[in-house]
């Protein structure tokens, strides 16, 4: 083989290897834009969260400042007024069923237990 021949071999290869980097790239681009178009298209639909709905209830059960705070303002919150909503609407839950319990054992003429009676 002349010395010519390996000169033509290696450019040969180096243009190979040279044109592989540049289709990887721009294939490597074109994904990459993709994926901002797609996060863009999502920031854009998390941008936009609709405002919660109130459940429907009887105006006097459940209601506490953590049903009226925004989404996430428990982050900022005072970690004292977190453990007060906690337990605030922890025992209006445990009232609620209570109040439901009670009405349920009336309505079907059952005794009331001991738990359940009012002692104020």
């Amino acid at each position: 083989m002349p010395w010519w021949s390996w000169i033509l071999l290696w450019i040969a290869l180096i243009a190979l290897s040279l044109l592989f980097f540049v289709v990887m790239g721009v294939r490597l681009f074109r994904q990459f834009m993709a994926t901002v178009k797609e996060l863009g298209a999502a920031g854009e639909k998390l941008g936009h969260l609709p405002a919660p709905v109130p459940e429907a209830g009887t105006p006097g059960e459940g209601t506490s400042h953590a049903a009226a705070a925004p989404p996430g303002a428990a982050v900022f919150a005072s970690p004292h007024r977190m453990r007060h909503d906690y337990h605030a609407s922890k025992s209006a839950r445990r009232e609620a069923r209570r109040q439901r319990r009670i009405q349920r054992k009336a309505e079907r003429g059952q005794p009331q237990a001991l738990r359940d009676i009012e002692f104020r």
